[in-house]
């Protein structure tokens, strides 16, 4: 895993909604083979459809490189969406790193468990996830879903 001297993880700001938005719909583009902007109105405005959430942004340098939110789903739990890393990038650490600030600022709020889903054909992203400690919970309309308990 490389660290990276210029990598900063820090909360969405409106005005990186082109590029955060652009970042990820480039990486579904890329794991799908095609875009359906219409499945994803959430990100025509990002500060409001997770006002309630926590969004971050990961800046190398003067570039955005890389994206993970949580949203709260009840008391105890919250459910990690939008994690993206942009593709050249992939498999140096960036996306750990990501993860694990997610689940350091989750636990820093109490919250005991998080969630989240990903498409069944995506290995790679399984395999990433598993490596991190989360457990397959079951499998539901070609998505696998997952959970890591905190405490």
């Amino acid at each position: 895993m490389l660290k990276y001297q210029m990598l900063k993880i820090i909360p969405f700001q409106p005005e990186n909604q082109a590029p955060v938005k652009s970042l990820i719909l480039n990486g579904l583009e890329e794991h799908w083979g095609f875009l359906d902007e219409s499945k994803n109105p959430d990100l025509d405005n990002i500060a409001v459809s997770y006002a309630e959430a926590t969004f971050l942004v990961v800046w190398l340098d003067d570039e955005i490189v890389g994206t993970g939110a949580f949203i709260p789903r009840s008391e105890s739990q919250v459910e990690i969406v939008r994690m993206s890393v942009k593709k050249e990038l992939r498999r140096r650490g960036i996306g750990q790193q990501i993860l694990s600030e997610l689940c350091r600022r989750t636990a820093q709020d109490g919250y005991e468990e998080v969630i989240l889903e990903t498409t069944e054909t995506w290995q790679d992203v399984i395999d990433f996830y598993l490596q991190y400690g989360f457990e397959i919970t079951h499998y539901e309309s070609g998505d696998v879903y997952f959970r890591l308990k905190l405490r």
